[in-house]
């Protein structure tokens, strides 16, 4: 399992660590992943997805999952966050017809 958030597609950074000396040492930066149930309304159902943190607050922000995913970019969601992106779509068309 890649560390990348499924929502918003961050990963992991590469930088130094600096020592008070100058030395510089090689070392990662890994965003604050966790496997969190997020909840669609349209959908009737909570879904698994492994985000970093600071999507969930992005997620709370837009007013829950389905308007952060419909207003979110495809190139950035994982195929999971796809296929949960087209049925909300589709959901949300069905249900303003």
């Amino acid at each position: 399992m890649s560390r990348r958030c499924e929502l918003t597609g961050k990963g992991t950074q590469v930088g130094h660590n600096v020592s008070h000396a100058n030395n510089k040492t090689k070392r990662i930066y890994r965003p604050n992943l966790q496997t969190i149930a997020l909840a669609s309304e349209l959908l009737g159902n909570s879904y698994k997805l492994r985000i970093s943190m600071n999507a969930l607050r992005s997620v709370d922000r837009n007013g829950g999952l389905d308007p952060f995913i419909l207003k979110s970019k495809d190139s950035v969601l994982s195929p999971k966050a796809l296929r949960l992106k087209r049925a909300i779509a589709k959901k949300a068309a069905s249900k303003a017809a």
